[in-house]
């Protein structure tokens, strides 16, 4: 596509240089007859090649009647009547203003390359004690894989031997990793973290997640409907009226009332069909878009198409992925309990120098909370247990912290506790010392851009997630939404996002708020896909049709605002530009308004535009 465009840009460049030697030329030697008509027809041949070929496209989808038609049919009017170098001026600014709108589609579909990074390459498969390197395609239903610490599983299957934890962030957007072992099912795309395990598939690669996800996106980027703009859907009303008009006024007098002056009014026709070419009509609204975009990316958000600015109006459903888009998908320490006999900085102390060898996200948030330098030399025969927890001798006592299972395990008796964050439970030789809880925080933006949401947008807030149920709960809970699900793979948010799109009527939208690449299928399907920058995936950037460059969930306010001073400065073009053209059309009929006159007024139309869009860009939102 990137080498169509340019081609494109080539041939008008052409054209544009072939046009200029012709005006030069016909205005200094006075050029008259069949060499004038004939640099003239080479330059409009070349100028309007892409308009040209979007009119073949139209023919062929039996779109008969639109504004590329009405172009050619005005501009090839003229030629005939011998009004060259307006015919081709009228029709280079036509193809200019299309081309520059569909370089805004070209990257529409490069959002599926970023999904490569979750599709593992090779599989190794156990072959009567012997391990294979294959590709994933080629494994068939239960066969035996076996995945290693640090590689992608590649199938779908149930672990048969050996246990660890899981990294499912991106198909889940979970942080924290997932302990498996014999009889759990694992999916594809995930991260084995910590220990070797063997699995039994029991999906062909074509239906694993992975595949599937990828399908599925590639599908909504091929099937979401290409937006008509409001200008656009006038036009098919637009063109055939004009389009019959011009021809009455041709026809219509010199079989009447003007007897026999065929010549005389079949130019006022062209004059009127030329007149009604709608540059300016075309032209108002993008040119506001552009402003409105600019105007966004000043403020550090990126709105990759001007009709997304006039869906955001339209939206009354916004849903929100949890972790690291609420959330700073950054876990704290937010509650140490230390058992009678022991104080709580000695209980954080001890967590932290025995999880001081992990980078698990937990064991980070202890180090954090505690604070201080941790002397390596105390600590001594570490163990990382997979499903459980961490053991180390520190300062000569054996200290075990991890789930609930880890204090089963150590037959102590432990605090039961229902909580939101997760919690790891101590043991320091074989006494239970207490518990320590830490959590993902919710962005303090959140809570005000929610707030902002319901009571001054009327929105209904949505959050879906692949996190766990009470830590769902609590999220939603503080930040007041309307639903919350939980525990939800890729294609469970898109059944959801999809039952919320069908209860929506045609002028309401679904928006989606999301960052990691579990999340790019439903940013595609969304109306309106707002993905997380800084920290988002590439996929989510691409699937995205909105993005927020600082991460800051409260630029959706900023976004918001902008959107409708936008839409308010299309509707006062679009009525300039409908008042203006039909001013200049009356005054056709009657042959009191030339050409000439036509084109200014539309360049006058086209110049408010651009005054409007500048001041669409200098907008404070804030």
């Amino acid at each position: 596509m990137a080498d169509e465009g340019k081609k494109q840009w080539i041939v008008l460049g052409i054209g544009i240089v072939v046009y200029a030697g012709a005006v030069i030329l016909s205005i200094k030697y006075k050029l008259r007859g069949g060499l004038e008509f004939a640099l003239f027809a080479e330059a409009y041949l070349l100028i309007g090649f892409s308009v040209f070929r979007r009119v073949v496209a139209n023919i062929e989808q039996r779109q008969y009647f639109n504004e590329n038609v009405l172009i050619v049919l005005a501009t090839a009017g003229a030629m005939g009547v011998g009004r060259y170098i307006e015919a081709d001026a009228v029709l280079l600014m036509f193809a200019l203003a299309g081309i520059a709108e569909n370089r805004t589609v070209r990257r529409s579909k490069k959002f599926i390359q970023d999904f490569i990074d979750i599709r593992p390459v090779t599989a190794i498969r156990k072959v009567r004690g012997k391990e294979v390197e294959v590709d994933p395609s080629e494994l068939k239903l239960r066969n035996i894989v076996v995945v290693k610490p640090g590689e992608k599983v590649p199938i779908d299957g149930i672990v048969t031997a050996g246990a660890t934890t899981l990294d499912t962030q991106a198909l889940t957007g979970e942080t924290i990793p997932r302990a498996v072992g014999v009889g759990d099912k694992i999916y594809s795309g995930s991260i084995n973290l910590t220990g070797a395990v063997e699995l039994r598939v029991t999906k062909t690669y074509e239906d694993s997640t992975v595949s599937r996800i990828m399908e599925m996106v590639e599908a909504a980027g091929q099937e979401k409907v290409k937006q008509v703009t409001p200008v656009k859907r006038f036009m098919h009303i637009y063109t055939p009226i004009v389009t019959l008009a011009a021809f009455f006024i041709a026809v219509v007098p010199p079989l009447s009332f003007a007897w026999g002056h065929w010549h005389e009014w079949i130019y006022r026709g062209l004059i009127f069909l030329i007149a009604a070419c709608p540059c300016g009509l075309l032209i108002s609204e993008p040119l506001a878009y552009l402003g409105g975009i600019a105007a966004a990316a000043k403020h550090g958000v990126i709105v990759k198409g001007g009709h997304f600015l006039e869906l955001l109006t339209q939206s009354d459903i916004f849903i929100f992925d949890k972790t690291g888009t609420l959330t700073e998908g950054v876990f704290a320490v937010t509650e140490v309990h230390p058992e009678a006999g022991m104080e709580a900085e000695e209980l954080l102390k001890m967590a932290a120098y025995a999880e001081c060898y992990s980078n698990h996200p937990i064991a980070k948030s202890l180090q954090e909370a505690y604070q201080k330098p941790i002397d390596k030399k105390q600590i001594k025969s570490v163990k990382e247990t997979a499903g459980y927890g961490v053991s180390a001798t520190v300062e000569g006592k054996r200290v075990h912290i991890g789930n609930r299972r880890m204090a089963e395990k150590q037959k102590v008796e432990y605090a039961h506790v229902e909580s939101s964050g997760t919690v790891l439970h101590v043991v320091i030789d074989k006494v239970y010392a207490g518990y320590i809880v830490a959590e993902d925080m919710i962005k303090e933006e959140a809570y005000s851009t929610m707030e902002w949401l319901q009571k001054k947008f009327h929105a209904v807030l949505v959050m879906l997630t692949g996190d766990r149920v009470a830590a769902a709960r609590k999220v939603a809970w503080d930040l007041d939404m309307d639903y919350a699900y939980a525990n939800l793979l890729p294609e469970e948010k898109l059944e959801h996002l999809t039952e919320f799109k069908q209860i929506q009527g045609d002028k309401e939208k679904v928006v989606f708020v999301g960052d990691g690449i579990n999340d790019a299928l439903v940013l595609t399907e969304a109306d309106i896909g707002i993905a997380m920058g800084a920290f988002g995936s590439d996929a989510a950037i691409e699937a995205a049709d909105v993005v927020l460059m600082e991460d800051d969930i409260s630029k959706i306010i900023d976004i918001i605002k902008l959107a409708k001073e936008t839409v308010q400065v299309v509707r006062s073009n679009l009525i300039l530009a409908f008042a203006t053209k039909a001013v200049v059309l009356l005054f056709c009929i009657p042959g009191y308004m030339g050409l000439w006159t036509a084109l200014a007024a539309d360049l006058v139309v086209m110049f408010v535009s651009l005054l409007n869009a500048i001041s669409i860009v200098k907008y404070p939102v804030d």
